[in-house]
């Protein structure tokens, strides 16, 4: 493993697991061989990650079974139908109960791979290789997995641990302009739930953040996936304040349901649905100004749109807002911001307010 590999822990008692985040990890079987239990391993990838680093993958497990599984590449695929296809290719192969599946992609592969590891045999082992900025410092970490339904996303699937998560920051290289600002989207999201350091340094270093500097960057993952672990260790299943780690999620799914699965990336719709939460909350008198023109111009340089889609309207957001894993006794429940650094979870509030942030910010 190469020495300057940065290993942080997720602390879940017998669940808990690395995270390592370098370069070159890829291809280096000494990181996985600690993590693999039986002998047959099911990488599972997309169209657009598989070309690209597979064969890698593949060489470091050579000394076990392994096949794969290629999925379309985008977020409308993320279906229950796309989905057994995974469930097949483990049944075709005869795959038993000390396998391990191994998603290698963005989110999409991760969630999807993680289901269905959760789901075969109910329960196999997993192991997560985030290649996109958003998997790094979100999606691979924390153990939520699953699949999106026409009415609602991630609304189907299962709490599942991986057994490890190998973040290669090379992969970061070919990815394209617009999938790493969306992985930005998620990394301002920790600077403003409870981390307001970090958020002043990435107002000094988006502009590298941009340019791909891989210092920075990789601090940018270790920092993010660090403050993530710290709220999953204390809030597995998001009874209480992981539910945090949603800041813009409740807006930014609308979006998504709103537009079509794929029209918007994830982190668009996130970005979108920061400034949106960040909005309300001034409105609410509880973010200055100041500090939402701050948000707002961070969201900015990181290439990501500041507002919501002028198709959806107020009436629709509630209606697609009110399909939400966050929703507790027909009470939509938002996370808010009370001050720079600082949010909050809590669905009292003023739902015509509600409706001027969600037309696209009318006239005070």
């Amino acid at each position: 493993m190469n020495p300057q590999t940065s290993i942080l822990n997720v602390n879940l008692a017998e669940r808990s697991y690395p995270i390592y985040i370098g370069a070159d990890l890829l291809g280096d079987s000494a990181v996985y061989l600690p993590h693999i239990h039986g002998q047959q391993v099911l990488v599972v990838s997309n169209t657009t990650v598989a070309p690209l680093y597979l064969e890698r993958v593949q060489a470091a497990l050579r000394e076990f079974t392994v096949e794969s599984v290629i999925l379309p590449d985008g977020e409308q695929y993320k279906t229950l139908a796309v989905w057994q296809g995974i469930i097949d290719a483990l049944l075709e192969n005869r795959f038993d109960r000390r396998c391990t599946v191994i998603g290698l992609g963005g989110g999409v592969v991760g969630d999807m791979a993680g289901f269905a590891a959760a789901c075969y045999q109910r329960g196999v082992h997993f192991i997560q290789v985030p290649t996109t900025l958003l998997a790094q410092v979100d999606s691979s970490v924390g153990g939520k997995t699953g699949v999106n339904h026409p009415l609602g996303k991630n609304m189907i699937g299962a709490f599942y641990q991986p057994q490890c998560v190998i973040a290669d920051i090379q992969t970061l290289a070919t990815l394209d302009n617009r999938q790493l600002s969306a992985g930005l989207a998620e990394v301002i999201k920790y600077g403003l739930i409870g981390d307001p350091e970090f958020f002043v340094w990435l107002e000094q270093n988006m502009d590298g953040l941009m340019a791909r500097d891989q210092a920075l960057l990789s601090f940018a993952i270790e920092r993010s996936c660090r403050d993530k672990a710290d709220v999953v260790a204390a809030d597995e299943r998001e009874a209480g304040n992981r539910a945090l780690l949603n800041l813009g999620h409740t807006f930014g799914h609308a979006i998504e349901t709103g537009m079509g699965y794929g029209e918007w990336l994830h982190g668009e719709a996130v970005g979108a649905g920061i400034c949106m939460a960040a909005d309300f909350s001034r409105r609410l008198g509880w973010l200055t100004a100041s500090d939402q023109a701050r948000i707002t111009a961070l969201i900015a340089r990181a290439g990501l749109p500041t507002h919501p889609p002028e198709s959806i309207d107020a009436d629709r957001f509630m209606q697609l807002m009110s399909i939400d894993k966050k929703v507790l006794a027909q009470k939509i429940r938002l996370v808010l911001m009370n001050q720079l650094g600082s949010s909050v979870v809590t669905d009292d509030f003023d739902s015509e307010l509600l409706k001027v942030t969600l037309n696209g910010y009318g006239p005070e």
